[in-house]
């Protein structure tokens, strides 16, 4: 997705010629359980204690998106992400192009969504890729994330950028001793 096509249009064609089965998807995540980030859980439990509510926004799909929500107790109603979808017999049917994440400027029409439906003041995102950054406006900060993998654009424009979610729980909880 190399910036020639929309992401959709990307996303449609890879999947035509992949056309995984329910069975296939099932099989792999079996074989290949969701892997949470080191200090993550922490992450979201410091959040949640300040009052804030986490949600995932992915362009990843369904299928490994919320398994990791549930791992976080993230509620699914709290998950933006594309869906597979299949037919009774579960051989692939397509996916949701009514998601937001499933086009260009996903990630950000979904921030704007949140913004205008629950009236957030301070939208923070937090990511690793380039379309988390541009996500922000409408976010209204943006933390770039280089646990997994550092990407140069992500580090270079990000006002805030760190190696490990450790950095971002420390900050939190200083904030609450500094009260």
């Amino acid at each position: 997705m190399g910036g020639n096509l929309p992401f959709k249009t990307c996303l449609q064609e890879r999947l035509n010629i992949i056309r995984p089965t329910r069975t296939q998807v099932e099989s792999f995540m079996k074989k290949h359980p969701p892997v949470l980030t080191e200090g993550i859980v922490d992450l979201v439990d410091a959040i949640r204690a300040k009052g804030g509510v986490v949600y995932l926004i992915s362009g990843g799909f369904d299928f490994f998106i919320l398994p990791l929500a549930e791992l976080l107790k993230i509620p699914e109603e709290n998950v933006f992400c594309n869906r597979l979808m299949w037919y009774y017999n579960g051989e692939y049917a397509g996916f949701d192009e009514s998601a937001l994440t499933c086009d260009n400027g996903g990630k950000g029409r979904a921030c704007g969504h949140l913004k205008r439906t629950h009236h957030y003041q301070n939208l923070v995102m937090i990511g690793d890729g380039s379309t988390d950054l541009e996500a922000a406006p409408p976010a209204d900060a943006f933390i770039g994330f280089g646990g997994v993998v550092i990407r140069e654009r992500v580090r270079r424009e990000a006002k805030w950028f760190v190696t490990s979610f450790m950095e971002l729980t420390d900050e939190l909880t200083e904030a609450d001793s500094d009260s």
